[in-house]
């Protein structure tokens, strides 16, 4: 009798297992097939939500996982979207190979310098450092000639990646970024699903649970969260790279604290501490930022989208505490006890 309910209880955590990976797979087999079937309009929005779903898991590393709120996210995500056009020849497409990588290094650089200051901080007070930071970044690409000021810069050619003289990712051919980005966003899941259930990211809860006790553990929690800070801020650069390929070209708003309000809310209405709620969230919000943006659904009013908006996510927060993501968690819960009693009556 024993054995057997040993076996029994493992079951279900298999079960619950593979189900977890169930959603994201499938998603992810149908974002594969789905350019054959959108139109132009829809085939950009589809993939400024990949881009966006990125960003948004990059922040929930840090909001979901750690603990730490912060309002200057959109920082390393503008930066790292800079150094894309930048480091961009205007008579020749860039190489991937290396502005990827610096791109999401620049965003690192930055955060390991602002990490290493405002992490001496907690509560309100890092949230307001971390915004002080992001607003200086801001105000360098928007008030001097470094980055075209307040305009922004065009991204004349879209970078390649080329081996010998055979180009195998051409960012100008839309299937050619459309699976880009898709599998930035599906590697992005894949190594944050990896960093959970690591070491380190036992550590990263444990600290978001009670960093004294984890301290008095022997753990050195400083560098554990100075670790998450940058990671978090090369993914953010990632998807910083992403979108000025995608738009060709990028403006001083993306560092803006409203990107970074915007983010935070992506991960809010998805569900924080949930790989699935980011990316949920980060579809949600710029469906309805689109929706409410239509002037041909809500004519003059479309003019009025932010307070449409707000006033829909204050409703979404007052019912769904837990995020979007918590209704199909409130299913199961549901559901489990149903067909307990059906197995029962059966039994």
């Amino acid at each position: 009798m024993r054995s057997s309910s040993i076996a029994g209880s493992a079951v279900p955590r298999t079960i619950n297992s593979s189900q977890q990976w169930l959603a994201p797979v499938a998603v992810a087999v149908g974002l594969a097939i789905l350019p054959m079937f959108l139109s132009s309009y829809m085939h950009d929005l589809v993939m400024k939500i990949m881009i966006y779903a990125i960003f948004a898991l990059s922040l929930e590393l840090l909001v979901g996982a750690t603990g730490l709120i912060s309002l200057g996210h959109a920082a390393f995500f503008g930066i790292a979207a800079y150094i894309t056009v930048l480091l961009s020849p205007e008579s020749d497409s860039a190489s991937i190979a290396w502005l990827l990588p610096l791109s999401m290094l620049g965003a690192g650089c930055y955060a390991l310098f602002v990490g290493a200051l405002s992490l001496r901080t907690r509560g309100i007070y890092f949230i307001m450092v971390t915004l002080a930071f992001a607003q200086m970044a801001y105000f360098v690409f928007h008030d001097t000639g470094i980055g075209g000021g307040s305009d922004g810069i065009f991204l004349y050619f879209r970078p390649v990646l080329k081996i010998g003289g055979a180009t195998l990712i051409d960012l100008q051919a839309p299937a050619n970024a459309w699976f880009f980005v898709l599998a930035s966003l599906a590697l992005t899941y894949l190594l944050l699903a990896a960093i959970q259930r690591s070491r380190f990211g036992h550590a990263l809860a444990g600290i978001r649970s009670n960093e004294q006790r984890m301290k008095a553990a022997g753990y050195n929690t400083y560098f554990y969260k100075l670790a998450a800070f940058v990671t978090a801020a090369m993914l953010a650069g990632l998807s910083g790279f992403l979108i000025a390929s995608k738009n060709g070209g990028v403006n001083p708003e993306l560092l803006s604290w409203h990107e970074s309000g915007a983010v935070l809310m992506m991960i809010i209405l998805g569900g924080m501490g949930s790989l699935r709620g980011a990316v949920t969230g980060a579809a949600a919000f710029i469906l309805l930022k689109e929706f409410y943006s239509s002037e041909a659904i809500f004519g003059a009013y479309a003019q009025r989208w932010q307070l449409t908006l707000g006033l829909t996510m204050i409703f979404f927060v007052a019912l769904l505490p837990n995020g979007l993501i918590g209704l199909g968690r409130r299913w199961r819960r549901g559901a489990a006890p149903a067909a307990g009693a059906r197995g029962t009556a059966h039994e």
